[in-house]
């Protein structure tokens, strides 16, 4: 680096110019001064330039996140991401087929009379914002629960003709599961992200068939490029066929036939999630271009509830993008699915259902949003005693001395019972029914209390018309669990003589009964059959 300081006049005749130490120091300080003013300025424009792209990268996803097809949805519970705490997001395929901009033959017309709104696929996500954890709830499309339509009962599915807001209530209502988003996204806009994202990749270890959703997979043992077409014919399936040696290839009508259906095709639908979730960690989320350029493919193509902010979507991609989701917890719902196809509820036939079942369900949804058993799953706080509840007892089922018996089961709990007495049946069989006439937070949580109690078909619901605040109304199957047994055990130690009495409490676990015209509850966590898709290796292999 040469000064900038101009050099003296020259001077032939004279001798050199000696400059000592302090020449020395003075012509450093003059060298450093604007190189030090040069990288001030270069810093402030880099500064101002990282200012401006950054103010335009959030401006541009901003932009992009607001082309979401935003609804209003009623009932959600509110959103404790600012706290610390938990959210739940319903998200849920719809089989809309009039929204649909394309009509497509392969998914029904809505010109033919397929006018059905239906939510096939209805998974909840649990975010829980202090520890990270993430976690994912089926409940299978048939389930029977009281609060399905604002009329009355049905099969969860049939809610989302009503709208989101009366699928959120029947969620809230009937299992406690407080929702804070809502996602939807129908036949054709499952499609198109998948094909917005490149593609997915899946292992089919078999051969596979569904005539219904349109899936025909003759590869054997081979990792897959599957379009969003192709990907959509997979989650569809719920009327599987597989190909087993000795079965005509050229012939897939005559391969054995999958018999669990929807419990099946939610097996499946967990995994294609899960694989999803793992090519889009390899696309590097948490990149601000990576996450730009998501938003941008991903947005026209979703539905949302109002309050869901495209700062909201940042968030929850910046805290876990770095989530293992082969750690995330996958659970279904467990029910009992009938065998009959002809189901009879207040006189209409409701064809082949799926009951819930206590304590499976109970324990399920607990281990899904990580709490303790007996919790308030809406106030996040003990749930009450059962010794501070006060309860009314209905006979449901037209069994003779039902209430009566079930209200003193429920006195030896300490419950309060303060009337009993006999309603119109229903149906047979007929749901027990945990029901509570506020949505004020220790009424619903005395309710939940309750549900604790009982095993077999029992459910919750919200019934504003009933006198007492909580009310039970007995059905067909069902059961008050046998008080804790506490035992006093005498013993004596090294260091004195004087028996010591030590109490335990055992809680007696009840052994649900074979229900006639009902298969046995679905375990909660089940992993994939051998004919299942699933995620594929580096080398193109089956990845699990």
């Amino acid at each position: 680096m040469t000064s900038m300081e101009p050099s003296p006049p020259a001077t032939p005749d004279a001798a050199p110019v000696r400059r000592g130490p302090r020449h020395a120091a003075a012509r450093t300080r003059r060298f450093r001064l604007w190189p030090k003013k040069r990288w001030a300025q270069a810093v402030l424009s880099v500064s101002l330039a990282i200012v401006l792209i950054a103010g335009s990268y959030l401006g541009w996803v901003w932009f992009q996140a607001n082309r979401i097809h935003h609804i209003n949805v009623g009932g959600l519970a509110t959103a404790s991401q600012s706290l610390g705490g938990t959210e739940n997001i319903l998200m849920v395929g719809s089989t809309d087929r009039c929204a649909l901009k394309v009509q497509n033959a392969a998914y029904g017309l809505c010109s033919q009379g397929v006018t059905g709104i239906n939510s096939d696929v209805i998974m909840i996500l649990h975010l829980d914002w202090n520890t990270g954890r993430v976690s994912v709830l089926s409940i299978p499309r048939d389930t029977f629960v009281p609060n399905a339509r604002s009329t009355g009962a049905n099969k969860i599915d049939a809610a989302l003709v009503e709208g989101p807001t009366q699928l959120v209530k029947a969620i809230e209502e009937d299992f406690a599961i407080p929702i804070q988003h809502f996602v939807e996204l129908n036949f054709e806009t499952f499609a198109a992200v998948v094909d917005v994202l490149g593609g997915i990749n899946m292992y089919f270890p078999a051969p596979l068939f569904d005539a219904y959703s349109g899936l025909v997979q003759t590869s054997n043992g081979k990792c897959l490029h599957l379009n969003g077409t192709q990907a959509l014919q997979v989650v569809r399936a719920r009327h599987l066929q597989y190909w087993t040696p000795g079965k005509d290839i050229n012939q897939p009508g005559t391969w054995t036939q999958e018999n669990l259906s929807d419990l099946a095709r939610i097996r499946r639908d967990q995994e294609f999630l899960r694989v999803m979730s793992l090519a889009l960690s390899k696309k590097g989320l948490g990149n601000p271009i990576t996450d730009a350029r998501l938003i941008a493919a991903v947005a026209p193509h979703l539905t949302t509830d109002q309050g869901f902010s495209a700062q909201d979507m940042v968030n929850i991609i910046s805290k876990f993008k770095g989530t293992n989701t082969d750690n995330a917890p996958q659970f279904t719902l467990p029910v009992m699915t009938s065998s009959s196809y002809s189901y009879i509820y207040k006189g209409g036939n409701y064809g082949n259902v799926a009951f819930p079942v206590s304590p499976p369900d109970i324990s399920t949804i607990y281990d899904f949003l990580g709490l303790p058993g007996y919790w308030d799953t809406f106030s996040n706080r003990p749930a009450v005693m059962a010794a501070q509840i006060t309860a009314a007892v209905l006979n449901g089922s037209a069994i003779a001395g039902q209430a009566q018996a079930t209200a003193g089961a429920l006195a030896a709990h300490g419950v309060h019972i303060s009337s009993t007495g006999d309603t119109a049946p229903v149906g047979n069989p007929a749901l027990t029914v945990i029901a509570y006439n506020s949505m004020d937070r220790k009424v619903i949580g005395a309710a939940q209390t309750l549900w604790h109690l009982f095993s077999g078909q029992t459910i919750l619901a919200y019934e504003p018309t009933l006198k007492d605040p909580v009310t039970v109304i007995t059905g067909t199957n069902f059961a008050v669990n046998p008080v804790p047994v506490t035992t006093t055990t005498l013993h004596t130690t090294t260091t004195t003589s004087k028996p010591k009495a030590t109490s335990t409490t055992t809680s007696t676990t009840t052994t649900l009964p074979n229900v006639p015209g009902f298969q046995s509850p679905n375990t909660a966590t089940a992993g994939l059959a051998p004919w299942d898709p699933r995620s594929c290796t580096p080398s193109g292999g089956p990845g699990r």
